[in-house]
């Protein structure tokens, strides 16, 4: 239970540290690019560290060459960034954890970042980790960093951080609540993983390799050689709504009602909150297009940089990200008339073949991007097939366990993040 507590006496308990105390760090390692991407060792580089995730894998490379016993981390080390490319990537000084199931694996970290290494068992690295998400200590690392293009921080920068600390039990008290809602966050995006892969693994066996459809009789189509039982039409010959969305004279707001933008068209259960945009709540009751109902298959319309076009989708629902939203002008909202079908659609226009014909078309114009009719003139296998039909009657739970899964998480990070620097300044405190 947390409770907020009598802040001055409680914490005449605490001490004041700075992570020179508690922790020394190590400078990576300057590995020789003709050993990436070979050999059975692992090399852990910027793309690991996350503002928001514990550890993203991304960011590991297979590495041949040896490199002495210093650089290497095992499963549980943290490792932090020690430079930033953009301010749209605030990962500066921020720590990555290395999974468990990394745990045996032969692995050493890059020249850009800093491994850290607790000096004490009174510390231990999951409170340590936490230390380094707090407001307080991002603010200290903004206030260090030097560079423009390319934003960097010192080890003394990070090591001069000072800061208050409670008691031993108390710590542990703090990184167990914090840990089990983390956990709780990743259980969710395994559950998750684990669905869209199942149902990635069924359309490639029904729609891609057609294996219940051996030995039975094939066409030439718009898709190559395909099974008579799967017919093909053009979206354009089918029910359907396709429309984009708008946004008001003088662009978007800072409250209101959210309006979708490209930037968040990232995949199932995929948004990035801190770039929500709004429309005013009056504009919003007079558009006639553009409402997210919930279901629809959302499309990645244009915005991408000259020359630049990768095609991207998405489906929202089960009041993810929003009960009520919109989509801008950068997005299409494309409904089958059929939520089952619009699951079909999510994972058919993920194929190459549609990935490539949208690609193809959007990279070249002026402002790289599609059209109504370049939808329209897609080729899709028709619903009327009972395996097209039974495949979204399949995956449509799993898309809406996804979004309620992905709503959980939303929630139980704004907990964290609201509770992380509450807890670590004693402003709050976990009752016996």
């Amino acid at each position: 239970m947390v409770k907020q507590t009598a802040k001055f006496s409680f914490m005449e308990q605490w001490k004041e540290y700075k992570l020179s105390d508690i922790l020394s760090i190590v400078s990576g390692f300057a590995y020789k690019g003709e050993y990436l991407g070979k050999g059975e060792s692992l090399l852990l580089g910027m793309g690991c560290v996350s503002y928001s995730e514990l550890f993203l894998e991304k960011g590991m490379r297979p590495y041949a060459g040896e490199f002495p016993e210093r650089y290497s981390v095992e499963a549980g080390d943290i490792v932090l960034a020690t430079r930033q490319q953009s301010d749209n990537l605030p990962i500066l000084g921020m720590p990555a954890i290395v999974p468990q199931k990394f745990k045996g694996k032969k692995m050493v970290f890059g020249a850009n970042l800093y491994k850290v290494v607790p000096k004490s068992p009174e510390f231990p690295i999951d409170y340590i980790y936490w230390l380094l998400k707090t407001p307080a200590y991002i603010r200290h690392i903004r206030s260090c960093q030097t560079g423009t293009t390319v934003r960097m921080i010192t080890k003394a920068n990070i090591e001069d951080y000072a800061f208050m600390c409670p008691c031993k039990e108390q710590r542990n008290q703090i990184s167990k609540l914090l840990w089990d809602i983390e956990m709780k966050i990743v259980l969710n995006r395994r559950i998750n993983d684990n669905l869209e892969q199942q149902a990635q693994a069924l359309f490639k066996s029904w729609f891609v390799d057609f294996e219940p459809f051996r030995g039975g009789e094939f066409v030439d189509s718009a898709l190559g050689s395909t099974p008579k039982e799967l017919p093909i039409v053009y979206i354009e010959d089918i029910p359907h709504n396709i429309e984009s969305g708008k946004r008001p004279k003088g662009g978007a707001t800072f409250e209101g009602v959210p309006s979708i933008g490209a930037e968040n068209i990232k995949g199932l259960g995929y948004y990035d909150y801190s770039k929500t945009k709004y429309i005013p709540k009056e504009y919003a009751q007079t558009i006639k297009k553009g409402k997210i109902n919930g279901y629809e298959l959302l499309i990645y319309k244009d915005g991408g940089k000259p020359g630049y076009f990768i095609p991207n989708f998405s489906i929202f629902g089960e009041g993810f990200p929003f009960n009520e939203m919109y989509i801008n002008e950068h997005v299409f909202i494309l409904d089958l008339m059929d939520n089952a079908y619009n699951a079909f659609a999510y994972f058919y226009m993920r194929t190459p073949y549609i990935m490539n014909q949208l690609n193809s078309i959007g990279g070249k114009a002026a402002i790289p991007g599609i059209n109504t009719k370049d939808i329209e003139c897609l080729p899709i296998y028709s619903n009327e097939s009972p395996y097209v039909k039974r495949y979204g009657d399949i995956v449509l739970p799993f898309i809406k366990t996804i979004l309620s899964n992905s709503l959980e998480n939303a929630r139980l990070a704004k907990m964290r993040d609201t509770l992380l620097p509450q807890l670590m300044s004693g402003e709050l405190k976990i009752s016996e």
